[in-house]
């Protein structure tokens, strides 16, 4: 399977505003096919540039619904809440008309939460229509961590979509604490996915993990599922 091309940009700007268009582009497509769209975007500092344009795109935001790929396990008070990213740096001006379904709850559990955030995510029939993802530089994308024991279940092409509970990785492994992540049928069964990445590092590392095993390997596993995937790169950290 061939990995898809690497578009790179010039700069950070050029390289937000790609990455916005086509986001906001997907969610015009699908507002006019159904009524309504659902975004899905990532936490990190690398899509907070992308939120800030994406924000204040010209389409119908009242229906609109964002969340996220993945979530610590933590409430909004946290600042490792991604919730809290996204509502500070995308739910804002424009999109603030947007309804925000988080991953998060006060469960008893992060199963239990995953569990709550599946059904709630199931009412918008479970297809993603513009999806935003970042990669760590371990590979990671969602909360599809190297070594998790959910790796491969949230790997698994053939279930349904939905929201798993990540543990905490064992010996100093990532994740550092619980989380949440949805599972890579969402990715697959979305109408358009853009992957940003910055640095020359992470470049390296998308294209050694582009060509890994698509058992352990997310990246892999996303080209060989065949997920609407767009790369976009730049330089610029």
């Amino acid at each position: 399977m061939s990995s898809p091309a690497i578009e790179t940009f010039p700069d950070a700007a050029a390289w937000a505003e790609a990455a916005a268009a086509r986001l906001a582009e997907a969610l015009t497509e699908g507002v006019a096919a159904q009524g309504r769209a659902v975004f899905a975007g990532a936490g990190g500092s690398t899509p907070s540039p992308v939120y800030a344009r994406l924000a204040q795109a010209d389409l119908d935001w009242s229906k609109v619904t964002a969340t996220l790929v993945d979530e610590r396990y933590v409430p909004e008070t946290s600042p490792d809440s991604n919730a809290a990213l996204m509502k500070r740096t995308l739910l804002t001006g424009p999109a603030a008309a947007a309804r925000f379904l988080p991953l998060y709850a006060p469960s008893v559990t992060v199963d239990r939460a995953a569990a709550e955030a599946s059904k709630a995510l199931a009412t918008d029939d479970a297809r993603l229509d513009a999806v935003l993802l970042g990669m760590g530089e371990d590979g990671h994308i969602c909360s599809m961590f190297p070594e998790s024991p959910t790796l491969k279940t949230l790997l698994t092409p053939n279930l349904k979509p939905a929201v798993y509970g990540v543990p905490p990785g064992r010996d100093g492994m990532a994740p550092p604490q619980e989380r949440l992540s949805i599972n890579l049928p969402y990715l697959i069964s979305a109408r358009r996915v853009v992957l940003a990445l910055t640095g020359a590092k992470k470049r390296a590392v998308f294209e050694r993990e582009a060509a890994g095993d698509p058992r352990i390997h997310p990246i892999a596993a996303m080209i060989a599922a065949k997920v609407p995937l767009e790369v976009l790169w730049t330089e610029a950290v």
